[in-house]
């Protein structure tokens, strides 16, 4: 017969039990990380100059952007256009795209458009377009994505308020209250940033309104490392549409 105390058998065998425990939670955690590689998406925006001097100040408070991946549909066909000094009388009424969804000619009913991702922010994030000319960006939202490819991004805005050089309240409207969309492919790399800058400007209609519009030849994406040095103003390579 055993001379050790059955007390310090029973301790052994418990700590055993809870070392054999954690080392399998461990391990269980370890092989759920496995196969779930992921990289940073940075979104910022900027503003061509269209008629942004006709403003004091523009703000636009974005909620969230929408991502599309392969296959996805933005629901914003013809939102978009490279004319950022031109007039855009061709949908002054709004009537050019629907509000994110597929609307009918008559008002009628609206779906949402297949297999966009939504992602909102923590708080809404307020940009002044006035102060963001001359090639100057602001960072509205950075966070780590699955790697994965995308045709195209669109900024939730939730509102625009202008006011023009005079003291005037402007009015500003987006092409058929629509997402911003921005028909720009780009990837969420493995350990890498990548930095996708949305450019849109008002531009001022023959009505005396003004309508915000994507400047696809503006938009610029690029990728670097993910240690925060790069803000979007470089990168091991980049593209720009136009």
């Amino acid at each position: 017969m055993s001379d050790r105390p059955l007390a310090a058998d029973t301790l052994g065998r418990r700590r055993y039990l809870q070392a054999s425990g954690a080392a399998a939670l461990a391990t269980a955690g370890l092989a759920g990380c496995i196969g779930t590689a992921t990289g940073t998406l940075a979104t910022r925006v900027t503003d061509q100059p269209a008629d942004i001097a006709d403003f004091e100040s523009l703000v636009v408070t974005i909620e969230g952007i929408w991502l599309g991946p392969e296959g996805a549909e933005s629901g914003a066909d013809g939102n978009q256009t490279d004319d950022a000094d031109g007039a855009a009388d061709s949908d002054a009424d709004g009537n050019q795209t629907s509000d994110g969804g597929t609307q009918s000619d008559d008002g009628g009913g609206e779906s949402e458009p297949a297999g966009r991702e939504y992602l909102e922010f923590d708080e809404p994030q307020e940009a002044d377009l006035v102060r963001l000319q001359d090639g100057e960006t602001q960072l509205i939202d950075e966070r780590e994505l699955s790697v994965g490819s995308y045709q195209f991004l669109q900024l939730d805005v939730s509102a625009v308020d202008g006011t023009l050089s005079g003291g005037d309240e402007a009015t500003v409207d987006l092409p058929g209250n629509a997402p911003l969309t921005f028909n720009e492919a780009f990837e969420v790399r493995e350990n890498t940033r990548t930095t996708f800058t949305a450019d849109f400007a008002p531009v001022r209609r023959g009505t005396g309104s003004y309508l915000l519009r994507p400047v696809p030849s503006g938009i610029e994406v690029s990728y670097g490392d993910t240690d925060g040095g790069d803000d979007g103003d470089g990168g091991d390579g980049s593209a720009a549409d136009g």
